[in-house]
C-alpha cells in the first residue's frame, strides 16, 4: 500500500530535477499527478520518465491564465486534489548595487507572486485534510552574497504557511515549507561553473551536494500522512549547511 494512494497531486516545475524525482516518487506511492512546465518538449519527456500516472500541463507559473488552465484540467480529469507542491521557482545573482527591475520583477513575480496564486487558485478544487507545500530556499536562511533578491523571493512563503494554516484550520488543510539547500540538478549546472559548485558543496557538512530524490522523499513526507502532525513549518533538507 502506497502513501499516497488514490490521491490526486499537482506539482508545478515538475520537468526537471527535484519536482520531476518528487513526481516520480508520489506516483510510485500510489497518486495521480499533474505535473506542469514551460517548454512543451521537456513537459513530454518528464511525462515519458515517469511513465503512468501523470498528466503534463504545459505552463508558466508566473502566468495566472496558464494556472486557470492547470486546474480547469485538474477539474475536468480528477475533480479535485489532495496534495499541492508549488515548486516553480528559480533565480540568478545579483550583487546589491546591480540588482535591476527587470530582475526583481521576474523573480519576486515568479518566487512569490506565482506561488501565492498557484496556491490560491487550488483552493476550490482541495479536499479537506489536504497539504500544501512550498518550495522555498536555504537562501533565506543564510546571507550569501548576491542572492538577495531571489532570497527575498523565497522568504515569504514562511509567513504564508503560518497564516494560510490559520485561514485553512477548519478544512485541515496543512501548509509547510520544503527548503532544500544545495542539490545536484540540471539547473545548477546551467549556473554556476565548477569553482563555484565547489565553493557551494564545501558548505555542506558532509561535503557532497544532495540528490534530488534525497528532497524528494521530503516532499513525500510532507504530502502523506507521515506529517499529519505537521504544519505550518519549514523542513529544511540541505545537509546542515545553514545549522553551522
Amino acid at each position: 500500500m502506497g502513501k499516497l494512494d488514490g490521491k490526486v497531486a499537482v506539482i508545478t516545475g515538475a520537468t526537471t530535477g527535484m519536482a520531476l524525482a518528487g513526481a516520480k516518487l508520489f506516483v510510485d506511492e500510489g497518486a495521480h499527478v499533474f505535473i506542469t512546465g514551460r517548454r512543451q518538449d521537456m513537459l513530454d519527456e518528464a511525462v515519458k520518465q515517469i511513465g503512468r500516472n501523470v498528466t503534463g500541463v504545459q505552463g508558466d507559473a508566473a502566468d495566472l491564465d496558464d494556472l486557470d488552465r492547470l486546474y480547469d484540467t485538474v477539474k475536468r480529469e480528477k475533480g479535485s486534489l489532495d496534495v499541492l507542491w508549488a515548486s516553480a521557482g528559480g533565480g540568478a545573482p545579483a550583487p546589491l548595487g546591480e540588482i535591476t527591475e527587470a530582475q526583481f520583477d521576474t523573480w519576486f513575480g515568479l518566487n512569490a507572486r506565482g506561488t501565492l496564486f498557484t496556491v490560491q487558485k487550488a483552493l476550490p478544487l482541495f479536499n479537506d485534510g489536504g497539504s500544501i507545500l512550498m518550495t522555498g530556499s536555504n537562501a533565506s536562511l543564510g546571507a550569501f552574497p548576491g542572492w538577495s533578491v531571489y532570497a527575498g523571493s523565497k522568504a515569504v512563503q514562511q509567513a504564508w504557511a503560518r497564516i494560510w494554516l490559520n485561514e485553512l484550520k477548519d478544512r485541515r488543510i496543512r501548509v509547510n515549507v520544503l527548503t532544500p539547500g544545495q542539490v545536484a540538478t540540471a539547473k545548477q549546472e546551467e549556473l554556476f561553473d565548477e569553482a563555484t559548485k565547489r565553493q557551494f558543496e564545501s558548505l555542506i557538512p558532509r561535503g557532497q551536494m544532495g540528490r534530488p530524490d534525497e528532497i524528494a522523499t521530503a516532499a513525500l513526507f510532507l504530502a502523506s500522512d507521515d506529517s499529519s502532525y505537521v504544519n505550518g513549518m519549514e523542513l529544511v533538507a540541505d545537509g546542515g549547511t545553514t545549522a553551522i
